[in-house]
């Protein structure tokens, strides 16, 4: 949850509309004042008020400078998503603000490696670095640099608005995900910043056909997944769907660990509940795909991502509590292959020889 502290009641929908006519006049001093009222009003009012006010709130993110509390105001908007204002009518501001800073940390980034020395490591995520030397380490315009420096501090703070919106709605990954994913990953990939739950939420797969084979029967399976946050939750419910659906042998996963990874009703803080491993998960080249990864790790084969299944080395076991309480999974098998099918699919395989370490 974004906000946390409880406030005096307040009347939210006129601090939205003084916030609204003061940006509209372009006061500071008075969308300063009212800026301060909104955060304060967001937390203490019903969720009724949150339902209207969600996406009045993203609304003005583009009106508000790269230089000012743009995340601040998406984190009161993401707040007013999470007590049920409409995901898709708040996505576009929001996501628009995650996918700028992004960029333009990547782009503070490439700045500060070109002019430095070599050895210079990329920077702590702390406004406290931003002084007049960085400013002109940077280059370009003050404006410009701040700019920059502020995206590369405050990049992680769009991160639960950015949540609120994707795990609530299919239609909004779908229309935004991929565009924002290579640069979410480009700077998770410089170490210095922790956007692991972000670039999850964005490799959602939604409505995705998945031929899986299980190499110790030869069989093999379509099946259809959405909405599932890492390979722990696929796992559990592939084993669900097939040795559950007696067609392949098995552990079956407890009803407890698979209502966790479904029910649309996220659980209230975590649970006790562990998962036991029933499978050996591999690439089609017979490299391991981690239960910590992601189902868009599988690769694509022939236009259809490929995952074969193979007798586990070792018992693993996990808490069966999925990664985005918000995000019920699914997993439905809608044929049987034939054996000729299953031959073939087979046949764009290899059972590799990797060392297997525990997930």
């Amino acid at each position: 949850m974004i906000f946390k502290r409880k406030r005096e009641a307040s009347d939210l929908a006129a601090i939205v509309s003084e916030l609204e006519e003061a940006v509209a006049a372009r006061d500071g001093d008075r969308t300063g004042r009212a800026f301060t009222a909104v955060m304060n009003g967001v937390q203490p009012a019903s969720d009724a008020e949150r339902v209207l006010a969600g996406p009045r709130l993203a609304a003005l993110l583009p009106a508000f400078p790269p230089t000012g509390p743009r995340p601040m105001l998406a984190m009161a908007a993401g707040f007013c998503v999470e007590r049920g204002a409409d995901p898709a009518a708040c996505a576009e501001p929001i996501l628009g603000g995650v996918h700028r800073d992004l960029l333009d940390a990547l782009e503070f980034a490439r700045r500060w490696t070109a002019t430095g020395a070599a050895e210079d490591e990329l920077p702590e995520p702390d406004e406290k670095i931003i002084d007049d030397a960085l400013l002109a380490r940077l280059g370009g315009d003050t404006y410009e640099a701040t700019r920059l420096a502020l995206a590369w501090c405050s990049v992680e703070e769009w991160q639960p608005p950015a949540l609120a919106v994707l795990c609530r709605s299919a239609k909004v990954r779908h229309r935004h995900a991929s565009a924002i994913l290579p640069a979410c990953r480009d700077l998770a990939a410089l170490e210095r910043h922790d956007l692991k739950c972000l670039a999850y939420a964005l490799a959602v797969l939604d409505d995705e056909p998945l031929m899986v084979l299980h190499r110790p029967t030869g069989t093999g399976f379509e099946v259809r997944i959405g909405g599932i946050g890492d390979n722990f939750q696929l796992h559990t419910l592939l084993a669900h769907v097939l040795v559950g659906g007696g067609h392949v042998p098995g552990s079956m996963p407890s009803a407890e660990s698979v209502r966790l990874a479904t029910d649309p009703e996220p659980a209230q803080g975590r649970t006790q509940t562990v998962a036991t491993g029933a499978f050996e998960l591999l690439a089609p080249d017979g490299k391991r795909i981690w239960n910590e990864g992601l189902p868009d790790d599988i690769p694509v084969v022939e236009g259809c991502r490929l995952l074969v299944l193979d007798e586990p080395t070792y018992q693993r076991s996990w808490n069966a509590d999925r990664f985005f309480p918000q995000l019920p999974g699914t997993a439905e098998l809608t044929r049987v292959l034939t054996t000729d099918e299953s031959r073939t699919w087979f046949a764009r395989t290899s059972p590799g020889n990797e060392i297997r370490r525990p997930s």
